[in-house]
């Protein structure tokens, strides 16, 4: 059975930092492209970061040089380094996946591409 955790999630104050890990079991990150995605109540869930096929990176204009997304393949774990909070960053964070391979760099941020979930991890940055 496919399974993805969140885990990192927390309050800090606007400045702050945390890093949120995806563990994932059932499968290994090397047959699957991975990301993170962040959902407010009430608005549409909104990519994050995301790795291509082969490895490159997207990040959302928002959180460009503050976020920075990485991957142990080793140990099935898939990391987001957040830096620089802001208290519009505060959302539900999820880390999903999808079947490896190039896409257009546009759609690496969109949901629809995506088939594997995680619960989530709230992230709340306060000012």
């Amino acid at each position: 059975e496919v399974q993805l955790v969140e885990s990192g999630g927390g309050s800090v104050q606007s400045g702050g930092s945390l890093k949120l890990s995806c563990a994932a079991s059932g499968f290994t990150y090397d047959g699957y492209s991975m990301a993170w995605f962040r959902q407010v109540p009430g608005k549409e869930r909104e990519g994050v970061a995301a790795f291509n096929g082969d490895l490159s990176t997207l990040y959302a204009d928002s959180v460009k040089g503050r976020f920075t997304i990485s991957q142990d393949s080793a140990k099935n774990t898939l990391y987001l380094q957040m830096d620089s909070l802001k208290p519009e960053d505060t959302a539900m964070y999820y880390c999903a996946a999808r079947n490896r391979g190039l896409i257009h760099w546009r759609a690496l941020l969109q949901s629809q591409f995506y088939n594997n979930w995680g619960q989530g991890t709230q992230v709340t940055v306060s000012s």
